[in-house]
C-alpha cells in the first residue's frame, strides 16, 4: 500500500469514526420508539432538507450520473437530472406540509405504513401489512446495493478484500443507526450532504484544471457529434449520435415521479418540528439538488476531457470516474491525498446516507408495523426500543448476505426499487392528501397494482422493446392512480369521521 493510499484510508477511517460518535450522541435522546423512528418530530428545517436529499441521492449522484454523462453525453443524464429536480420541488411543494400535518392529526402516525392505516382507519391492518411488506421487499436489496457499493469502493481503490470492506462498512452504518435511530440517521445525513457537496466542488475544479481549462472541456465536448445535445445520444463505440426520441426523454424524466413514494424522504416530512418551516426546507433542498445534479452531469463532461488530455485512460467502467480522479489527485502530494480521501468519503457518504435511512424504514416495518400493529405484540418502552434495534440488525444481516457477491448489481437494483416505491406508495400518498373520496380499498388496490405492475412491466412488457421500452415507474404509477380512483368509487364512501379528519388536516396551520 502506497503512502497516498494510507493517507486516503486514514481520512476515510476518521470519517467513519466521526459517524459513530454522532450516533452515540444521538442515542442519548432516544427514550421512546417515537424518538427512535421519527426523532420526536424535532428536526430543524436545514437538517430536514439536507438529510432528505442526501438519503435520496445515494452513490448514484457521485458515480451513476457522472458516469452516464461521461459515456453518452448530456441527453440521458440531463433529462434524468431535470426530472429529479422537478420531482424534488413538487414533492416538497405538494406533499411535505400536508403530510406533516395529516400524519400528526391521524393518530400521530410515526411510519409510512402507520400513516396509511390511520389515514383510512383501516382496522383490518391490510394497508399496514402490505405497505410494510413492500418496504421490506424493496428496501432490503436496496440496502444490500449500498453495502456492495461501499465494499467495491474500498476494494477497487485500496486493493483490500471486498467482503471484509463491505462487512466493516455495513457494521459502521448499523452501529450508528441502531444506537441513534432516526435522529442519528438524519444528523449524519446532514453532515454527509456537506461532504458530498465538498467532493463535487473539488472534483469539478480539479478536473477542469487537469483538462486544461473550461475552453478545452467545451471544445472536446463540441468535437463529439451530439454529445452536448438534449435530443441526441452519443455512442462512444461508433463516435456518432442517434436521435433521442420522445419516448426515451419521457422515460428519463419519469424518474421524478419516484419521489412521491420514497418512505425515507416522506419520514423527513413527518419529522420536522414546525410544518411552517418546510417552506425553508423546500428552498434549501431544491437549490442543493439543482446545483448537485448540474455539477454531477458537468463532471461527466469534464472527466471525458481529462481522459482526452491523457491524464486518465478512457474508462471501461465510466461509473468509477470520480474514484479515478481522486486517485489521480492523490499522486500530487500529501495535501492532495487528504483531499482525495475527502472526495472518496463523499462517495462513501452518499452511499451511507441512503443505507441508514433504508435500514431504519425496513426495521420499522418489521418491529413497529408488523410485530406491533399487525400481531398486537405489546412491549414496554425499553423493550420496544430493543425490538427496533434487533429488527434493524436482522435486516442488515440479510442485506450483507445479499451483498456478498462483489459482482452484484448496484444501480440496476436502485432503479428497480425506486420504481417500486414510486408506484406502490406515490399515488396513494397523493390521493390520500388531495382526494377526500379515496378509501382504504382503493388505496390497497392501488398499492398492490402499482407494485405488481413494476414487476410485470420490467420483466414481461419492457423486453418487447419499441414503444414498450419505457421505464416501469411511469406505467405502474399511472395504473395505480387509475385503480385507486376506480376502486374507491365502486366501494363504500369513507365514514364521516374520516371526512371530518380530512377537513381538519386540510385546514390545519
Amino acid at each position: 500500500m502506497t503512502v497516498a493510499q494510507i493517507i486516503i484510508l486514514c481520512t476515510m477511517v476518521l470519517y467513519l469514526g466521526f459517524m459513530l460518535v454522532v450516533g452515540f450522541i444521538c442515542s442519548k435522546k432516544n427514550n421512546t420508539s417515537d424518538d427512535f423512528y421519527l426523532g420526536g418530530r424535532k428536526l430543524g428545517p436545514f437538517v430536514t432538507a439536507m438529510s432528505a436529499e442526501a438519503s435520496d441521492m445515494s452513490s448514484w449522484l457521485l458515480m451513476g450520473l457522472p458516469g452516464l454523462a461521461y459515456l453518452t453525453g448530456v441527453a440521458d443524464a440531463g433529462w434524468t437530472a431535470i426530472g429529479l429536480a422537478f420531482g424534488t420541488y413538487l414533492n416538497w411543494l405538494f406533499v411535505a406540509k400536508k403530510l406533516r400535518r395529516y400524519s400528526h392529526i391521524a393518530g400521530n402516525a410515526i411510519t409510512v405504513p402507520d400513516y396509511f392505516k390511520k389515514r383510512y382507519h383501516d382496522n383490518s391492518n391490510l394497508l399496514l401489512l402490505f405497505s410494510a411488506i413492500f418496504i421490506i421487499v424493496f428496501f432490503i436489496p436496496y440496502t444490500a446495493s449500498g453495502f456492495a457499493a461501499c465494499g467495491k469502493l474500498f476494494a477497487s481503490l485500496l486493493g483490500v478484500d471486498y467482503t471484509a470492506a463491505m462487512i466493516i462498512s455495513a457494521a459502521v452504518i448499523v452501529l450508528y443507526t441502531a444506537t441513534g435511530g432516526f435522529l442519528a440517521a438524519s444528523t449524519t445525513d446532514f453532515i454527509q450532504s456537506i461532504i458530498m457537496s465538498i467532493a463535487l466542488i473539488i472534483v469539478f475544479v480539479f478536473g477542469i484544471n487537469v483538462a486544461g481549462g473550461v475552453d478545452k472541456v467545451v471544445a472536446n465536448a463540441q468535437s463529439l457529434t451530439g454529445y452536448l445535445s438534449f435530443v441526441h445520444t452519443y455512442n462512444p463505440k461508433t463516435g456518432t449520435s442517434s436521435p433521442d426520441g420522445i419516448l426515451n426523454i419521457v422515460t428519463m424524466f419519469a424518474w421524478g415521479l419516484g419521489y412521491f413514494g420514497m418512505p425515507h424522504i416522506l419520514l423527513r416530512f413527518m419529522a420536522i418540528e414546525d410544518a411552517k418551516k418546510l417552506t425553508t426546507s423546500r428552498r434549501v433542498a431544491t437549490i442543493w439538488v439543482v446545483i448537485s445534479l448540474t455539477a454531477a452531469v458537468c463532471i461527466g463532461i469534464i472527466g471525458l476531457a481529462v481522459s482526452e488530455a491523457g491524464a486518465l485512460p478512457i474508462l471501461k467502467d465510466s461509473e468509477t470516474l470520480i474514484v479515478n480522479i481522486a486517485s489521480l489527485m492523490s499522486t500530487h502530494g500529501i495535501l492532495f491525498a487528504i483531499i482525495a480521501g475527502i472526495i472518496l468519503s463523499g462517495i462513501l457518504a452518499s452511499t451511507m446516507s441512503t443505507a441508514d435511512s433504508q435500514l431504519l424504514a425496513a426495521s420499522s416495518a418489521i418491529s413497529k408495523d408488523i410485530l406491533g400493529s399487525v400481531f398486537n405484540v405489546e412491549l414496554s418502552g425499553k423493550a420496544t426500543l430493543l425490538a427496533a434495534r434487533l429488527a434493524l440488525i436482522g435486516v442488515a444481516l440479510v442485506a450483507v448476505f445479499l451483498a456478498r457477491d462483489p459482482s452484484s448489481s448496484v444501480f440496476g437494483i436502485v432503479s428497480f426499487a425506486w420504481a417500486g416505491f414510486g408506484a406502490a406508495f406515490g399515488p396513494v400518498i397523493l390521493l390520500s392528501l388531495y382526494w377526500k373520496r379515496s378509501n382504504r380499498w382503493g388505496a390497497l388496490a392501488g398499492m398492490i397494482s402499482g407494485a405488481a405492475m413494476v414487476f410485470i412491466w420490467k420483466y414481461l412488457v419492457r423486453p418487447l422493446g419499441g414503444l414498450w421500452d419505457v421505464y416501469e415507474l411511469l406505467p405502474a404509477f399511472i395504473v395505480a392512480l387509475i385503480v385507486i380512483v376506480v376502486v374507491s368509487l365502486l366501494t363504500k364512501a369513507p365514514e364521516q369521521e374520516i371526512l371530518d379528519e380530512f377537513d381538519a388536516a386540510m385546514k390545519a396551520e
